[in-house]
């Protein structure tokens, strides 16, 4: 039963402006209806309540500029609100590496999600619109592992976004390096994999992405940079943006990436871990493009990062 005293949001009709201008409905309705469970949004889409220039629409119906939107009245489950750490506002302030009038890039921390989701109270984009953009649009432009850290970009208008998205799609537009340690020693003779990528395949009743010659084509380029007794310091290129892309094509090598859980290998990442690693060691270290001006931008490495390196050289 809902509590009576929770609050509930009232008959609001909207007005679509530029910001919005091509954003899907579902995804409108979640900036908007901030606390309220994503299956009650889908609910109230598919009941008709939500009208878009009085008429009925579906999820995926996308906004134009000017469109007047109802949404009905919603109660707010109090316990999805979640109270951000102070302590994680500044520490995203303080990751900052580039920011204009288009968008601001970060060097996100490993371990925090870019967005809230199933068992994660909030993520990169929740943090920010709770702060610098609570009244401001902000959108992801694209995505990172939780785990992974480095170069993330957030867009901070419609238009932005709508280029940043053409951008992230085009191995041309846009130069994305990583930096990453892996299991062994890379052979001279791969650097370049060129493996397709199928998602959501069930192994040991868990989704996993897979090599498959049925999937997306995926290409990835590694360049072994330094070599340790039982590993490598590897940067990879992105000429296509799979997901898990870099941590598959390595897995399938045999060179899985150190900390990686769902991956990697249980040993290794035990040996990393015994001396001071203590996550997954890949690094979205480089981005270069150009959106109304050249942009490029490298995200240092966090102290102990540098740390297990260093431990490694004196091995």
């Amino acid at each position: 039963m809902p509590n009576p005293n929770t609050p509930a949001i009232k008959v609001q009709t909207l007005e679509i402006n530029a910001d919005n201008d091509g954003q899907r409905i579902d995804n409108y309705l979640m900036s908007k209806l901030k606390g309220v469970p994503k299956s009650r949004i889908y609910k109230i889409l598919r009941s008709g309540e939500v009208r878009v220039n009085k008429g009925r629409i579906k999820p995926s119906h996308r906004l134009v500029s000017g469109d007047m939107v109802r949404i009905p009245p919603v109660r707010i489950t109090e316990s999805k609100h979640h109270t951000i750490p102070e302590r994680l506002i500044n520490e995203l302030n303080h990751a900052v590496l580039f920011e204009n009038d288009d968008l601001i890039i970060l060097n996100k921390p490993a371990g925090l999600a870019v967005h809230g989701g199933s068992n994660i109270d909030y993520g990169v984009i929740d943090i920010l619109r709770a702060d610098r953009f609570a009244d401001r649009f902000i959108e992801l432009a694209h995505r990172l592992d939780r785990q992974t850290s480095g170069c993330l970009v957030l867009a901070k208008s419609r238009e932005a976004l709508t280029q940043l998205h053409a951008l992230f799609n085009s191995s041309q537009a846009l130069t994305k390096q990583y930096l990453t340690l892996t299991k062994g020693q890379w052979p001279d003779d791969v650097q370049r994999i060129d493996a397709p990528l199928s998602k959501n395949e069930i192994k040991a009743g868990e989704r996993m992405v897979t090599v498959n010659p049925g999937g997306k084509a995926a290409l990835s380029l590694f360049k072994q940079t330094e070599q340790f007794t039982d590993s490598s310091l590897v940067e990879v290129t992105l000429l296509t943006g799979r997901t898990h892309q870099i941590r598959v094509h390595a897995a399938s090598e045999g060179h899985p990436v150190a900390g990686d859980e769902k991956y990697g290998d249980k040993e290794f990442n035990q040996q990393m871990k015994k001396i001071g690693l203590n996550r997954m060691f890949l690094h979205a270290r480089y981005l270069k493009f150009d959106l109304n001006g050249p942009i490029q931008i490298t995200a240092p490495l966090e102290q102990k990062l540098k740390n297990l390196i260093e431990s490694l050289r004196q091995q």
